[in-house]
């Protein structure tokens, strides 16, 4: 018998789609950026990294329910390790649970963004300003061998620019030698990269913008101008906070979350989690 529509279920064909760009970035999220070979990471990361992708893609809406029964008969899996994945995403918060409901995908929220962004943006200016001191050599080499990826994603679509970006500061956080840094900023990193990914879809025009100031950081960390560096730097995560505000405070006020007071290919990936 088919379930009522008001359980407000999504389709999970999603997570069958082909393993893309933005599904290997949210697979180093959700792994912390750990080096493992891609057989070898635990069922559980591996489908919360595709549910994390498709909810950051936006093809599962928030306020919709997760069922572990649902997930677990369209990838072939035990509910186990599913309900394992539910526990990941809800660390991540991109799942929340609810008493009668059971795991409900968050919705955006303007106070998480802000909260997150404020605590990025002193982490990430930190973490640059080491990276620059003790390794100028290979900050420059990383953004000047990423410009022409960034370049050819902002042409391509806003998904595949909000990808690389992300896949560069991922990679950037990594030249830290403080572990401590690279940690915390890893934690937010799924979230960060939903709400860019967020800003850039309600206004694409801001994606002209970013690569602008990624091509000025590229050459700051070319004349070793690291003053520069860290302002333009600064300035970028501004921008890409106040591009996710606006887009979350133009969406309908039903669909933003309120936060209550406090206290592949059908491939190696597919087959590898059935």
């Amino acid at each position: 018998m088919a379930r009522n529509k008001t359980q407000n279920l999504p389709d999970l064909s999603a997570l069958l789609t082909p393993k893309n760009s933005l599904m290997l970035a949210v697979e180093r999220a959700v792994l912390r950026g750990q080096d493992w070979a891609y057989a070898s990471v635990p069922i559980a990361e591996q489908i919360a990294a595709r549910l994390a992708g498709v909810i950051t893609l936006d093809l599962v809406k928030s306020g919709q329910r997760l069922l572990e029964k649902d997930i677990s008969e369209v990838l072939h899996v035990s509910r186990a390790p599913v309900r394992e994945a539910m526990r990941i995403l809800e660390r991540d918060r991109l799942v929340e649970f609810q008493a009668r409901r059971g795991a409900i995908v968050t919705a955006p929220d303007e106070n998480e963004l802000r909260d997150i962004f404020r605590v990025r943006s002193v982490l990430y200016v930190t973490m640059l300003e080491q990276v620059a001191r003790e390794n100028p050599s290979e900050l420059e080499a990383l953004l000047t061998g990423h410009m022409p990826k960034l370049t050819k994603a902002a042409e391509e679509s806003v998904d595949a620019y909000a990808v690389e970006s992300f896949l560069l500061n991922f990679n950037t956080v990594d030249l830290c030698r403080n572990r401590v840094l690279v940690d915390v900023l890893h934690s937010i990193s799924l979230r960060t990269l939903r709400y860019v990914r967020l800003g850039f879809a309600a206004a694409p025009q801001s994606v002209r913008a970013s690569l602008k100031v990624w091509r000025a950081l590229q050459k700051a960390a070319v004349k070793r101008d690291n003053k520069l560096l860290l302002s333009l730097a600064a300035s970028r995560l501004d921008d890409a906070r106040d591009a996710a505000i606006r887009a979350i405070v133009a969406k309908p006020a039903g669909s933003r979350r309120v936060r209550a007071p406090k206290e592949v290919q059908p491939d190696a990936a597919a087959a590898s989690v059935e």
